[in-house]
């Protein structure tokens, strides 16, 4: 028997082909499965013009089989089966493929689905066997033939005996087990299931295996055991179903098995998109976050399908990170696979697929804002700040796709609200979208800040969340209203009269101030009149420069942050209260104690802000000396 050398390239090839290509040994399983399907699809395809073909659809399936003692898988299918020419060519010559000469040679265009497109995938089987024999016996042909190989030494091709018909037959012999690989895996009933479940569970004909079930009597203490041939695959996948099929309970019962979850979904898109690109999706929004969602170890992504075909289980490119809470499948028989069908070339038709879903998902969640507000806030609660996130670390690129579905807690009946329903209720004369930021709307409710804008009858938005005022930044704007911050330098709130009459008091002032600012200069910019206190006497106030105070806190909470960061301060003083008359006394009489008070206040105003007191000793000792005058 003449054992020939594969035509394409050198045995290195091959090599590398069966050890670098393909990322895990179990994939092969998957390959022959799907050549499996191609062999079927080409003689059902043929059936349908051709009446002496005899068979129908429900008549095709592809067939596994194990031998333990033997260590031998088979994996069998009576499609259109090789000639000793096929056998020469897609076997003998490495990453050829039969697929597009039979859709050319019978002009069957694109449209039609054959998974098969490298002729790659069958050498998978080299990863997990030492030998493998392919018998066959093609469509028309009287003659069957066995191409034999134990890898990079060749293979031989001789005639031989198929007396059940036209198809293949591919039978491996496992490798040794070894302390790092356990091959016997492979010839477990129940690890194929879950390899067909994993890979193939969508193949469109059955994939069937005798499986062997023990059952144990009360009455006796010998098993019966019994073996029965059962259908692995579910074959028709519930995302290429018309919506009208589906029930709500559908939908439910699928994600629940297909991910894992102990509760059902907030919400589904069930998506099919044709033309261009075409694809179907089924995508769906989780009720809580899985406990490593805000961590460095989550992988987002979606499960791609290719042609019913799993071809990766966490897709990243399909979800930008401010949706990767998103679950779901995507199915196109459009991608451009690499040449082991496991990766993706990153091409336009994955763009277009990306673009759409995200599209789909905003979409979803607004109709979910619109219709069931209860349930969009619970789901807010959970992954709101992933949108938070997304806007400030897109720079501004995500906020036309994400500021819609953004929600703050507001001063308005203490309500969330989304920043349309605060510009749908801002007064006739409101230029801004007023913020608040502190840990809680507790803390908030307290600044001094606070308490002249909501005289004014303006809704305020609670920023809570460390990225939230991070986030604000980078929107800047909203419907054409500027955000602004309550400890912002001029809130703008003053009537003309207002305004002159603070400018000359602060004017009268001026030396005062001037004072004061270098008692401590090296903590505020100015100390100035406040136009925004109203009962308390003292706060402070970011006076410009790109880090804001609530940054300064945000920034420098950060254990990795070595370098601390300071806003430019403003110390303001409230002219309505008595503090402000002892000021001007302690001015023209005591100024030593005036610098005193001035830092008494400046820590006070800290405290009031959340923010750490810089020498607590000294503050100490400042409040003892007043207490003893």
């Amino acid at each position: 028997m003449e054992t020939k050398q594969f035509k394409a390239e050198s045995k290195r090839l091959l090599d590398m082909m069966i050890n670098s290509i393909y990322t895990h040994k179990e994939i092969f399983l998957r390959e022959l499965i799907s050549n499996a399907s191609d062999a079927i699809d080409k003689l059902y395809f043929k059936s349908l013009t051709d009446t002496s073909v005899g068979m129908n659809k429900s008549d095709f399936a592809i067939n596994l089989a194990v031998d333990k003692e033997k260590r031998t898988l088979t994996i069998s299918d009576n499609g259109i089966g090789m000639t000793e020419e096929d056998l020469e060519n897609n076997l003998g010559t490495i990453a050829n493929s039969g697929s597009f000469a039979f859709k050319k040679d019978n002009d069957l265009g694109d449209d039609v689905d054959i998974i098969g497109q490298f002729g790659v995938g069958f050498y998978s089987t080299f990863m997990v066997a030492k030998e493998v024999s392919v018998v066959t016996k093609a469509y028309g042909s009287e003659q069957a033939y066995e191409w034999r190989s134990n890898g990079v030494d060749g293979y031989t091709v001789e005639p031989c005996e198929k007396p059940d018909g036209v198809g293949s037959t591919i039978t491996l012999t496992l490798k040794d087990d070894t302390d790092d690989e356990k091959y016997s895996r492979y010839l477990d009933e129940m690890q194929i299931q879950s390899l067909v479940k994993k890979y193939s569970d969508y193949i469109r004909f059955p994939i069937r295996m005798e499986i062997e079930h023990t059952h144990y009597h009360d009455d006796s203490d010998e098993p019966e055991v019994h073996k029965a041939i059962e259908t692995l695959n579910s074959m028709t996948p519930i995302w290429k179903k018309n919506k009208n099929e589906l029930t709500e309970e559908d939908y439910n019962n699928f994600y629940v098995e297909k991910f894992l979850d102990y509760e059902q979904p907030i919400t589904h898109i069930h998506s099919k998109n044709e033309g261009i690109c075409t694809y179907d999706a089924l995508l769906y929004v989780p009720a809580r976050a899985p406990f490593d969602y805000y961590s460095k170890d989550y992988e987002k992504g979606l499960q791609l399908y290719s042609s019913g075909v799993m071809i990766m289980d966490k897709c990243a490119d399909l979800l930008p990170d401010y949706f990767s809470f998103v679950k779901g499948v995507v199915d196109s028989e459009d991608l451009s696979l690499n040449i082991s069908r496991e990766l993706l070339q990153h091409d336009r038709q994955l763009k277009m697929i990306e673009k759409n879903l995200e599209k789909a998902i905003k979409n979803e969640l607004k109709k979910l804002l619109k219709n069931d507000r209860e349930k969009y806030e619970k789901f807010f609660k959970v992954f709101g700040l992933q949108f938070k996130f997304g806007i400030y670390q897109s720079y501004g690129a995500a906020n036309e796709m994400l500021q819609d579905l953004l929600m703050f807690p507001s001063s308005f009946e203490g309500k969330n609200v989304t920043l349309d329903e605060y510009v749908e209720r801002m007064k006739e004369d409101q230029k801004y979208i007023f913020y608040a930021c502190g840990e809680s709307k507790e803390r908030i409710e307290m600044l001094p800040q606070l308490e002249k804008v909501k005289e004014k009858g303006y809704e305020v938005l609670y920023c809570t969340q460390d990225i939230d005022e991070f986030c604000l930044k980078v929107l800047i704007k909203y419907k054409d209203k500027e955000f602004k911050s309550i400890s912002d330098a001029d809130l703008d709130l003053d009537t003309e009269e207002e305004k002159e009459q603070a400018k000359k008091l602060d004017e009268e002032n001026k030396d005062m101030f001037t004072f004061m600012q270098q008692a401590i200069s090296d903590k505020v910019k100015t100390v100035r009149l406040s136009k925004k206190l109203k009962s308390h006497p003292v706060c402070l106030s970011s006076d410009g420069g790109p880090i804001t105070i609530e940054m300064e806190k945000v920034l420098n909470a950060m254990p990795q942050n070595n370098e601390k960061v300071k806003a430019e301060k403003a110390l303001e003083i409230n002219p309505e209260h008595a503090i402000f008359t002892k000021l001007k006394t302690l001015f023209d009489t005591d100024k030593d104690k005036l610098t005193d008070y001035t830092k008494l206040l400046y820590d006070q105003a800290l405290l009031i802000e959340g923010l750490s007191i810089e020498d607590p000793v000294e503050f100490a000792n400042l409040v003892c000396g007043l207490m003893c005058d």
